[in-house]
């Protein structure tokens, strides 16, 4: 079955352009112009993919993006800002966005973006035979991080945990007191097709290190190695 996409924005023109470019691609495309609309479908239906624009009436796109995230973890979701300013970016991948787009876009572009987000968002293959699977709660120093309910605790501090930062916690894991290059990260916890940049990803270890890190504005567990990437310093 072709994948189902939901696309909400408000703006006729650009909601009637991105449906035509889909469905020539052939994917299923319902379009809604609000966001309360937006909530009201996911909650009806299956998606494989949400394009969201951020400014919208009755319910923003951060909004729903959030409201998403509480039903689904893992439908991968695509904002459309028509903004070039930092933090609405920030936001939006905070709220567990996997990409943004800033308006205008070409068709190419969002057809790019859509395709890599699809292959990244695809489920790991199982373990191959006599292999151990991974531990479904684990921790480190004072985290622990339950993969079932994708919550790490740190103290009485609980919060949730995207697909990408928990693929960042298994990577840091994996290569301990090591180097990890901004580019290595990327490809591994991103993909190589990713057509973002690295502040994307820096983006991200922010958000992480205010969740595993005592003093997320001093980390010693996620540290930054200047000029190349970060380095995961196992805690005493």
């Amino acid at each position: 079955m072709n994948p189902n996409i939901l696309l909400a924005e408000d703006d006729p023109h650009i909601r009637e352009g991105v449906v035509a470019a889909l469905e020539s691609e052939g994917y299923r495309v319902t379009a809604v112009n609000d966001g309360a609309q937006a909530v009201k479908r996911f909650a009806a239906d299956h998606y494989d993919l949400v394009l969201l624009d951020v400014m919208m009436p009755e319910v923003n796109g951060f909004d729903v993006c959030r409201q998403i995230r509480r039903r689904d973890r893992a439908v991968p979701i695509i904002m459309l800002t028509a903004k070039s300013e930092e933090i609405d970016k920030v936001v939006g991948l905070e709220l567990g966005a996997d990409d943004y787009i800033t308006k205008p876009f070409g068709v190419r572009e969002l057809l790019a973006r859509i395709a890599a987000v699809r292959r990244r968002s695809v489920p790991p293959a199982p373990p191959a035979v006599g292999t151990a699977p991974a531990a479904e709660v684990f921790t480190f120093g004072a985290v622990t991080v339950n993969r079932k309910t994708m919550r790490v605790t740190r103290g009485r501090k609980s919060d949730d945990l995207t697909a990408r930062e928990l693929k960042m916690i298994d990577l840091f894991l994996a290569h301990p007191d090591e180097v990890l290059s901004r580019d290595r990260l990327l490809n591994e916890v991103w993909g190589v097709d990713y057509l973002g940049t690295t502040r994307t990803l820096d983006q991200h270890i922010v958000h992480l290190r205010k969740k595993i890190e005592k003093e997320p504005d001093t980390p010693t567990v996620v540290q930054t190695v200047h000029g190349i990437g970060y380095r995961y310093v196992p805690p005493q």
